[in-house]
């Protein structure tokens, strides 16, 4: 009978190791693609998206038309990679927007004494408690419609799981004993903020930015798809869902494919963030 060998944990934690990283360098892969189209589409899709031929509507993905054309005649594919630029734009310019209101908010209320953090947290646990895509929607009933407004009513709605997730950092390390030597020797709290706290912060800031850039795209998406996205003819994935919705029996390609990208994209962003967040809690 023979024996069995057994396998040396440090080889089990080897192999799962190579496969995680062999996982992140595909999720890494899959967002290089909309990256490089958003820095160039025009490399991608040379002809333009608005182009119309009423004779070739509605025709079928083939070798002219590879994801084939709306109910226009415009070619799916190029309205889908320039359509990326734009959905790219408004997801990141949203994150951004709600990464710096919210650090601000947080260290504002971390580092402003009681009263400031009372009146503080409690504005931000209010708007915790509606759905970020209603403060979406009342923001752009407010500025109105647009690529620029659609960004910044997201940036906002994103803005009080920031600052929350900010302050929460922040407390933890001020409280720390590094940080109370730095200021028993007389350093300016500015200072304190800017060498201890924002660096050390930073690791959940970007796991959160990571994870909920996913749920700004599809957020973004919904916007476009109730006609309050980027102004018309210009395309985003959300708009390019909404011009096929009355097509789905007989063009299902119009819709179809704009939703795998979004699909895509968003699953890779939310895999990036878990790893990520992983790599934070280890």
């Amino acid at each position: 009978m023979s024996a069995v060998t057994a396998v040396p944990e440090a080889t089990i934690r080897t192999a799962g190791d190579a496969r995680a990283r062999s996982r992140l360098l595909l999720l890494l892969l899959l967002l290089a693609l909309p990256t490089a189209v958003l820095a160039a589409p025009g490399l991608f899709a040379p002809h333009p998206p608005d182009a119309m031929d009423v004779t070739a509507g509605l025709s079928p993905p083939d070798g002219h038309h590879w994801m084939g054309t709306d109910q226009l005649g415009r070619d799916v594919y190029a309205r889908l990679v320039h359509g990326t630029r734009l959905s790219l734009i408004i997801a990141v310019g949203a994150t951004l927007i709600g990464v710096g209101g919210g650090t601000l908010l947080g260290l504002l209320s971390a580092c402003g004494g009681r009263q400031a953090d009372f009146v503080l947290m409690r504005v931000v646990d209010v708007l915790l408690g509606f759905p970020e895509l209603l403060i979406a929607l009342l923001v752009v009933a407010l500025l109105g419609g647009g690529t620029l407004n659609v960004a910044l009513a997201l940036g906002t709605a994103g803005i009080p799981s920031y600052a929350r997730l900010v302050r929460g950092q922040a407390r933890l390390v001020l409280r720390s004993e590094y940080v109370e030597a730095a200021q028993v020797l007389g350093v300016r709290r500015w200072r304190i903020v800017l060498r201890h706290v924002l660096p050390n912060i930073g690791g959940p800031v970007v796991v959160l930015a990571s994870i909920g850039l996913g749920s700004t795209i599809v957020a973004g998406a919904g916007l476009s798809v109730l006609g309050l996205g980027p102004v018309p003819p210009a395309a985003d994935w959300g708009s390019m869902i909404a011009d096929g919705k009355d097509f789905l029996q007989t063009a299902w390609w119009i819709s179809v494919f704009p939703g795998l990208a979004v699909t895509v994209v968003v699953v890779a962003t939310t895999l990036i963030g878990r790893r990520l967040q992983l790599g934070v809690a280890r």
